[in-house]
């Protein structure tokens, strides 16, 4: 089994990575947001666990989390950000290494978290690539992708982990700013280096 480890803030195009190597490497792609997203429905430890955290008006109508406001409390607040991250690093990252233990030994893992490192899931990785792209083009990505202004796409970028954090940490770094053949040819050149 190799496991790797995918990082890089919001717009740097993690997801696209992850494609070409689901499709080409046909590897197993564990995401730590979508899995938080899961963990955190109605009715879960997690979910409980938030909204003794933030307080009952994190709830809508329908008793789900009301997710857009709860990223507007976490990207004003350094304080709930940190106490969300924390509840996060309990039950996602129980998850994910639970998901890992049922793959067989051939498998190829992806685990795609924006917080591999903050949550020592770096720890577990063969080896992390890190994805980065300049802050413009991530700010028109989170743009376009979540519909957003740009102050609150800088907000969100701003209080992520920068490039050069992301390179001294990284084993790998794919520069996301040309086209998807590019970055196939990234990744042959990084299969190359790790036989």
């Amino acid at each position: 089994m190799k496991i790797i480890g995918l990082v890089g803030t919001s717009g740097s195009g993690k997801t696209t990575i992850c494609d070409i190597l689901k499709k080409g490497e046909k590897a197993t792609i564990i995401d730590a947001d979508k899995i938080a997203k899961k963990l955190s429905k109605k009715g879960t430890l997690y979910f409980k666990s938030i909204v003794e955290c933030f307080g009952a008006h994190i709830i809508d109508e329908k008793g789900e989390l009301k997710r857009k406001e709860l990223a507007e409390i976490i990207f004003e607040d350094d304080k709930k950000r940190e106490e969300l991250n924390q509840l996060t690093f309990i039950y996602v990252v129980d998850e994910i290494k639970r998901l890992i233990s049922l793959s067989s030994a051939k498998d190829i893992i992806v685990i795609d978290a924006p917080l591999l490192f903050e949550s020592n899931l770096n720890q577990i990785c063969d080896f992390v690539i890190g994805v980065i792209a300049p802050n413009e083009v991530k700010v028109e990505r989170i743009m376009k992708r979540d519909n957003i202004e740009e102050d609150l796409a800088l907000k969100r970028l701003n209080i992520q982990k920068d490039n050069d954090f992301i390179r001294e940490n990284s084993d790998f770094i794919i520069e996301n700013v040309k086209d998807i053949e590019y970055l196939k040819e990234c990744i042959e050149e990084i299969k190359e280096k790790i036989k």
